[in-house]
């Protein structure tokens, strides 16, 4: 497929038959808009809202398809309506645009990453007041997506929140950038530092005491799923985001889907029990989503190869999108 506007970037893969002009806007896919040419780009730089799918996993430890989760979420997208009953927000009265997806090279782990830097790098600068929201992939593609960001804008001092079981700080000379060492690679790329990072929901025996070493050494902020529990993972949350809102010009909110007890989420190739539970990370998402300086996110490690025949966990991934969004317009 032909590139178009920005460098590595080409039309989504899947696209739904839009609705007649006029015709009323109720579901996710009627509302989302396609970009197929230059025309369609240069039209939609007011979009509020603007996803990109980087369909990568052949950079996970763990055996993952979720390569297959951007196009497995656009398709997902006819099951949701535009309008959230618990918040009473409609979001289509709002512009929101499906990208395209991150070219992967076959094997050439380190040329798809530098293709994510400069398709991020690009949007960012194309889009410079939308919401970027990208849709993986496995984990590695966060530092990736962030280290765009900070080429497009090298003086604004970035801060991440991240729901995850794991620390994601393995050592990159024994892993390689995988999809548990995007944290540990911004903070020795220099794009983030360890102390604007707040890492909500690890538990169980998932990480290795060395990696909770590093995090101390760094200043890795992390709170534990139990003790966010009892302060209330709304209260987490927000205290987290003043905390670093005090300190960075721009948060970045990271959902690996991990993060999640495997009885919600079985989807998901690192899956475990003791997770948090779709309400904790709903309520999470949309708390997270409402700090005005929270102006990316991305949703990471869900394979819908891993889900069950009803794809509950795929529905959830979207979800977690769109929730996102409501948060967004609440502001």
């Amino acid at each position: 497929m032909k590139s178009f506007l920005y460098p590595k970037l080409i039309p989504p893969a899947f696209t739904w038959i839009r609705p007649e002009g006029g015709a009323v806007i109720s579901k996710v896919h009627e509302w989302i808009q396609p970009l197929t040419d230059e025309s369609d780009a240069e039209k939609s730089k007011d979009a509020d809202f603007v996803m990109v799918g980087v369909p990568l996993s052949r950079s996970s430890i763990s055996a993952s398809g979720a390569s297959e989760f951007p196009d497995a979420f656009r398709r997902a997208w006819k099951g949701f309506t535009t309008y959230n009953l618990d918040e009473d927000v409609d979001l289509s009265s709002r512009k929101a645009i499906d990208a395209g997806d991150v070219p992967m090279h076959v094997t050439d782990i380190r040329r798809c990453h530098d293709n994510i830097i400069q398709a991020s790098a690009a949007l960012r600068g194309h889009f410079p007041e939308s919401k970027v929201c990208a849709i993986g992939g496995d984990h590695s593609i966060t530092a990736m997506m962030i280290k765009g960001m900070h080429q497009a804008r090298p003086d604004e001092k970035i801060g991440i929140i991240q729901f995850d079981t794991h620390f994601d700080l393995r050592d990159l000379s024994d892993n390689g950038p995988s999809n548990g060492t995007p944290m540990r690679n911004l903070i020795e790329s220099g794009v983030v530092k360890g102390s604007d990072m707040y890492n909500i929901g690890l538990h169980g025996f998932f990480n290795t005491k060395d990696l909770k070493q590093y995090a101390d050494e760094k200043g890795v902020n992390y709170i534990t799923l139990r003790n966010a529990r009892r302060a209330g993972i709304e209260e987490t949350v927000r205290r987290s985001l003043e905390e670093l809102s005090a300190r960075v010009d721009t948060i970045y909110l990271t959902v690996d889907m991990d993060v999640l007890d495997i009885a919600y989420a079985p989807g998901v190739p690192a899956s475990t029990p003791g997770g948090m539970t779709t309400a904790e990370l709903l309520e999470g998402v949309l708390t997270a989503a409402k700090h005005p300086k929270v102006g990316a996110m991305d949703i990471v490690c869900l394979d819908p190869q891993k889900d069950t025949a009803v794809q509950p966990t795929v529905k959830l991934g979207t979800h977690v999108f769109l929730t996102f969004l409501t948060g967004a317009m609440m502001r």
